[in-house]
């Protein structure tokens, strides 16, 4: 038997406590809302949602609707119906997988195409929503999910349901389904409404134990050699955890939740001034399912407790830099000035694990049984490994502060802290692209209006019903057209051309030498840069970070989805030295040009913010002679020569202003901004759009009448 058909036993995974707790909670009580998994790559997450499925019990369906009724209570509206009540068949739950590249069509369904034109019917065709229905719904790096796919999720969890408006096509069906997803947070960061329609969220880690990491590759060898013997081997844990999960569903309508218990769940969403009240629904029922997994029936303080772990990290994030996490001792204070609850008997306690192991060796492999402590965030390190020496950078993080190349001879300064973040303009590039899906610029893309038709350059992927009915409607009487249905050829397919908008690659080149160093200057800047990161991450673009001070320029994060990690590293970022502004520039057009071999489709914006000084002109290639000023002319005037979309952020302040960000700009072909003017509701205005070839022109002509 092949892996692809035997999943790894959910109780063989090795440690990773919270993960299987809060996957379990959903399983006894699905209303909990669901479960986001974050974590580093290679941390066993989607094993462990995979393996989830199999603990799940049965579910009775109406035979043969494709949109899984409870016969006890079937949908009224259900599209394969009506169905009377009665009898049904029981089947396993399903797991649907919703992969990051599907289409809107793929999720909710639409108009059975083949049907319509053969037949000349309407027919609808489920898509995965009406699969998932009274099961789960998986997704893989759910943070790079398509946007329009993400609202039509956020619709579904909301509702319930699933509305198909299309084609001619009416379609309402229930769609209740364990939304699960897993992500690395390195690859960006997901939509706020989205982030909070998730009920718990996990933080997941390797371990830093040898012998736990070496159970872990024991494990994996082992199933790899004969995925049906080790299943066979952990049957009896998984039996056993099967019918913990049935018997903790049979006990829940039964669990109480008192007065003070919803008193400590309220002071504890208003002391971490959560949003909203979906918090409080959700700590209510992850507490309720916690004392039913335990085998009570009434909700003690620490089950609010472990609830607030698994419920609040991630809705008390006010913007998308801030980490997830709780303060534990702020969260034992709040609970603190609540009396506990009259426990009621408890004859027969159940064990608090997920994996009871009887002996306590956790199973055929020696995996301890029972949970250890729960906890928030990644397991302590070794006092003794080096991640826990204070003083020592940890130079294999990805935020981490790295050696500058900048030379001893920068005069450097201690980093200060940004500006609060404000909302800015939009800056998009001109024209029509096709890259990845976003919310910069224009775009065609597999979604959004339609604009049009045209015939299909290689795979049809997405018919133009109409225009297709046009192209064939007049040869039917040639092609003998004698029933319903239309005679089509392949000639007559047509492609529906859509438009919407593209993510952007937007690279911020950011001047840190002396002459940006004095402290409330530097913070302004700091805290407008954070602003254009935070649009950023809500125009879904990837984003990377030049610097340049002292006798260099260095590329401080290379283009990355994770806008969080762009904002760590600036907010760490030294200043001090003179100020080689062509060494920047041409450092961004050696990383553009290496970024469009990688992914030609996404177009880039350049965003370089300096006050345009330049006093030094060491760069390699240099001739000797060139002035810092004309190097730096140079090196923009081939970054406009190549077509390259940019704009320029003006630092400069004070009463006497050079205006050599003005001439910068005029060099790139770019509009120039200050500060101030980034503010979305400034009233001093710039540009929505990066200028196209002839506002260049202008720009230019005004820059040099300001100068004579």
């Amino acid at each position: 038997m092949s892996t692809s058909t035997t999943h790894f036993p959910f109780t063989a995974v090795v440690g990773q406590d919270d993960l299987r707790l809060a996957l379990l909670l959903n399983a006894v009580s699905p209303a909990v809302g669901g479960v986001l998994v974050r974590g580093e790559k290679g941390t066993a997450k989607s094993t462990a949602v995979r393996a989830l499925s199999a603990l799940l019990p049965q579910v009775d369906v109406v035979p043969g609707c494709r949109f899984s009724c409870a016969p006890a209570a079937p949908d009224p509206g259900c599209p394969d119906g009506p169905h009377e009540a009665g009898a049904g068949t029981a089947r396993p739950a399903r797991m649907v997988e919703l992969p990051v590249g599907a289409s809107e069509d793929r999720l909710v369904g639409a108009l059975d195409i083949e049907r319509a034109l053969a037949e000349g019917v309407k027919a609808f065709e489920p898509g995965l929503l009406a699969d998932a229905h009274r099961g789960i719904l998986y997704v893989d790096e759910v943070n790079l999910l398509h946007d329009h796919l993400v609202d039509v999720l956020l619709d579904a969890a909301a509702m319930g349901a699933s509305y198909v408006e299309r084609e001619g096509v009416s379609v309402r069906h229930a769609a209740r389904f364990l939304l699960v997803g897993t992500m690395n947070p390195e690859e960006g960061e997901l939509r706020p409404q989205l982030l909070d329609r998730f009920g718990l969220t996990v933080e997941v880690a390797a371990s830093r134990e040898p012998a736990q990491r070496v159970e872990v590759v024991r494990r994996r060898l082992a199933y790899e050699d004969d995925p049906a013997a080790f299943a066979v081997r952990w049957a009896d844990e998984e039996h056993g955890v099967r019918a913990r999960v049935v018997a903790a569903r049979a006990l829940l309508p039964q669990v109480s939740l008192g007065d003070t218990a919803l008193l400590q769940i309220a002071a504890a969403c208003a002391g971490f001034e959560v949003d909203g009240m979906r918090a409080d629904i959700v700590m209510a029922r992850t507490a309720t399912a916690l004392a039913a997994w335990a085998g009570r029936t009434a909700v003690r303080k620490e089950d609010v407790r472990q609830a607030a772990l698994l419920a609040l990290p991630h809705r008390r994030r006010r913007n998308p830099f801030d980490a997830p996490g709780l303060d534990e001792e702020m969260l034992d204070r709040i609970l603190d000035g609540f009396p506990d609850e009259e426990p009621e008997p408890e004859p027969d306690p159940e064990p608090q694990g997920p994996d009871d192991g009887g002996d306590g060796d956790g199973g055929p492999d020696g995996d301890g049984g029972g949970v250890p402590p729960q906890h928030d965030g990644p397991p302590a390190r070794d006092a003794d490994s080096p991640e826990a020496a204070p003083d020592a950078p940890d130079t294999s993080r990805e935020d981490a502060p790295q050696p500058s190349p900048q030379g001893s001879g920068a005069a450097e300064q201690a980093p200060v802290a940004a500006t609060e973040p404000f909302r800015t303009k939009v800056l998009s590039v001109p024209g029509l692209g096709e890259g990845a899906a976003g919310r910069r610029s224009r775009a065609r893309t597999s979604h959004g209006r339609t604009t049009g038709s045209q015939r299909p350059r290689g795979h049809l992927t997405k018919l133009h019903l109409a225009a297709t009915v046009h192209a064939a409607a007049p040869h039917q009487k040639a092609r003998g057209r004698d029933g319903r249905g239309l005679v089509i050829r392949k000639d007559d397919l047509r492609q529906a051309t859509r438009e919407g908008r593209e993510g952007n690659l937007v690279l911020f080149v950011v001047d840190a030498s002396g002459s940006m160093a004095a402290r409330q200057r530097m913070s302004a800047v700091k805290g407008a840069v954070m602003s254009l990161l935070l649009d950023a991450y809500q125009r879904r673009d990837k984003v990377g970070l030049i610097t340049f001070r002292g006798s260099g320029a260095e590329l401080a994060l290379p283009p990355t989805s994770s806008v969080d990690a762009a904002a760590v590293r600036l907010e760490r970022l030294p200043t001090g030295g003179r100020t080689p502004l062509a060494a920047g520039l041409l450092k961004a057009h050696e990383v553009l040009r290496v970024e469009r071999l990688r992914d030609p489709s996404r177009r880039p914006l350049l965003v370089v913010v300096t006050d345009g000084r330049a006093t030094s002109a060491v760069v390699p290639g240099g001739r000797t002679g060139d002035t810092p000023r004309e190097l730096s002319g140079r090196s923009a005037r081939l970054l406009a020569a190549e077509g390259i979309a940019s704009v320029v952020v003006d630092c400069e302040s004070g009463p006497v202003r050079l205006g050599l960000a003005g001439v910068l700009a005029a060099d790139l072909g770019a509009p120039a901004v200050t500060l101030d003017g980034l503010r979305a509701d400034s009233l001093a205005g710039l540009v929505k759009n990066v200028r196209t070839a002839v506002t260049h022109t202008v720009s230019l002509n005004s820059v040099s009448r300001r100068a004579a």
